[in-house]
């Protein structure tokens, strides 16, 4: 058995990796960019080295340092987790003569794997049924465009050397063709450092159900399953579950025997996932192979009861698969939710920030994250916070747990998806089954709705939270009193709160009992208690409940089960401050690379016009014009790096 590993990766993959292995008795070394000096998953190691700066070619990248840093720590195996090196033929090659063990497949394998159009020709011959499409080598637009003109729109432009939804592009007419070419190629050497395309038949509704295949050195294969992961935004997976809904037995072998003779095709070992795409008919077809551990291997986890991490690294000190084929089992239902740092509601936007709350459920529920409270989610890396694993005796039970799982979590201080995620595990159609790729598009309006004011019950809640934590101050004298004491009179007092872009005034009457609020709907009698962990017990209106306040700055967070409602407690002496402000500015809507400039200085654009391209978290972001008007100046060239929030157009909008 290996005794030392270094895990060459971040987040919450290296914690779930540190975990097992320390299980095992394995020592862990963990290497760090100084951007994550003090992360969860330095802490979660024996040891940690630093590596480089925070953007990821400068250490996560560095197979260089790394290396180097396995030779000091002598480490005898290298665990590359997902991402960064996880899929580099390179990188294994470099372990292999360092004489260190990569625990993943041979490079030849991800040779084979990493490019789709080489795969897809591999599958051919092994008898793996793949979709239509265009995988050669030559990449000018012109016999892109023919082959696509062939194949038939719409199609789909996918990078040839990766996944993840980056350098994907739908395109349904022959005259947008040549500019998602150009984007697709621009993301696709961000990401992946090869810009090649293939060009594909787009399947109307499919889902994507994806096979956990493993293999050991001594000639060993089996299937673990399959998991559905259909539900997707912008070609990246929100939710997925295990085993597929709908699956019967027949289908679920052909697919996992075709996985298996895929991953055989390149003389595989260890941990992969082969991904299909499936129509409504039932019909499937190969996509890809992930050469590594994939994001959502605990659902398989959940329901097989088996930790891939220590098949891994067993079958990287050589071992034999634990168990044959006909031995694995299937248990339950398993669900797993990515909980992301981003605004569904500006297109699933990447965010940053600091998590100034971070609050999971308890037992029941398997939380795998790299972050804890008060950790910065910054531009250089994925916006994950956490994936939220719940398994049940049927999907039905599962999905329950699910439910209130994420009702459960609390996150404030950027923006975040677990509403949304709620909304999905609480959607009828979900609860049915009924999914495919296209189904957060298609209920969108019920799953991003728009922002709804604030009600009585969450203003009284953020009412109390404010007296309540006023109250928690020990007046240093008489005057220092915040209970609203009066010598003579009614003793009240005004609390106004921006609500959006509206204020909301709560008058509050001081009463021996508790306080009397005005609100906008009627007068309520509240009171409650607030814990030192923002708990807030409270009875308004007769009415008891519970509700959790995040409190920073003037900002006040109220939790009502997975809803958050945000109120900014408005200050009557700074409200001109507050008030002042000036025109809208086209500004970079988080820090990122400018990638293309679309328009001069001095040039009239219309309503909708791309005006810049930038490139943040490894997806591109296109500024478009607001309104009709004139480019005044263009603030940054490409290839230049911009600030959150800064101007990147100076735009004049045509008078009406």
């Amino acid at each position: 058995m290996i005794r030392s590993l270094l895990i060459a990766n971040r987040g919450e993959i290296a914690v779930r990796v540190a975990r097992t292995a320390r299980r095992m008795g394995i020592r862990t070394i963990a290497v760090h960019s100084s951007a994550d000096a003090q992360a969860l998953h330095v802490s979660a190691c024996d040891e940690a080295y630093p590596i480089g700066g925070p953007a990821p070619k400068e250490s996560y990248l560095r197979a260089d340092a790394i290396l180097d840093v396995a030779r000091r720590a002598g480490a005898e195996a290298i665990h590359p987790g997902y991402g960064f090196l996880s899929e580099n033929a390179d990188f294994a090659e470099a372990c292999a003569k360092a004489g260190t063990i990569f625990v993943g497949p041979p490079a030849a394998a991800i040779r084979a794997m990493g490019g789709k159009s080489e795969a897809k020709a591999l599958m051919v011959a092994a008898g793996v049924p793949v979709v239509p499409g265009y995988h050669g080598a030559a990449q000018d637009d012109a016999t892109l465009a023919a082959e696509a003109r062939k194949i038939g729109f719409p199609v789909l432009i996918k990078a040839s050397a990766g996944g993840g939804g980056k350098g994907m592009r739908v395109v349904a007419r022959a005259e947008d063709l040549a500019e998602a070419l150009a984007g697709a190629r621009r993301e696709a050497q961000s990401a992946f450092g090869d810009p090649r395309l293939l060009v594909e038949r787009y399947l109307e509704r499919p889902r994507h159900i994806e096979v956990q295949v493993f293999f050991d050195g001594h000639g060993n294969g089996v299937y673990l399953f399959e998991r559905d992961c259909s539900l997707q935004r912008r070609h990246q997976k929100v939710i997925e579950e295990a085993p597929a809904p709908g699956m019967d037995a027949g289908r679920r072998k052909a697919m996992g025997e075709a996985a298996v003779r895929a991953a055989a095709a390149v003389g595989y070992v260890g941990a992969g996932t082969v991904e299909f795409i499936a129509d409504p008919a039932g019909t499937f077809h190969f996509m890809e192979m992930n050469t590594r551990l994939q994001v959502e291997h605990p659902v398989t986890e959940a329901i097989t009861g088996l930790d891939l991490v220590e098949w891994q690294l067993r079958v990287a000190a050589g071992e034999k698969l634990p168990l044959a084929q006909a031995d694995l089992r299937i248990s339950g239902h398993a669900f797993e939710a990515r909980l992301y740092a981003e605004d569904p509601a500006r297109d699933f936007l990447p965010a940053t920030g600091t998590l100034d709350r971070l609050g999971f459920p308890g037992e029941g529920v398997r939380i795998d994250t790299g972050v804890r409270q008060g950790d910065a989610v910054t531009i250089h890396y994925d916006p994950m916070i956490a994936k939220l694993i719940v398994h049940g005796e049927d999907r039905a039970a599962a999905l329950r747990r699910l439910a209130g799982a994420l009702a459960e979590v609390r996150v404030a201080g950027l923006a975040n998806n677990v509403a949304f995620l709620a909304r999905v595990a609480r959607h009828p159609a979900f609860a049915a089954g009924e999914i495919d790729t296209g189904f957060i598009a298609r209920h969108r309006d019920a799953l991003v709705p728009p922002a709804a004011p604030a009600d009585d019950t969450t203003l009284a809640l953020a009412a109390l939270g404010v007296l309540r934590s006023r109250a928690c101050t020990a007046p240093a004298s008489p005057w220092d009193r915040t209970d609203g004491w009066r010598l003579n009179g009614d003793a009240h007092d005004e609390l106004i709160f921006a609500d959006g872009g509206a204020e909301r005034l709560v008058r509050v009457h001081y009463r021996a009992d508790g306080y009397l609020l005005d609100l906008p709907g009627g007068s309520l009698a509240a009171r409650g208690t607030l814990g030192p962990d923002g708990r807030l017990s409270a009875e308004i209106g007769g009415h008891r409940l519970t509700a959790d306040i995040v409190h920073r700055g003037a900002e006040w967070t109220v939790f009502r089960g997975a809803d958050a409602h945000i109120l900014t407690l408005v200050d009557r002496l700074a409200a001109a401050d507050a008030a002042a402000g000036g025109d809208a500015k086209l500004a970079a809507p988080m820090p990122g690379r400018i990638v293309a400039v679309h328009v001069a200085a001095g040039q009239t654009v219309t309503r909708g016009q791309k005006l810049v391209v930038l490139e943040a978290m490894k997806m591109e972001h296109t500024i478009l014009a607001p309104a009709d008007g004139t480019v005044e100046r263009v603030r940054f060239k490409p290839g230049e790096q911009a600030a959150e929030g800064e101007e990147l157009v100076v735009f004049v909008a045509k008078e009406s």
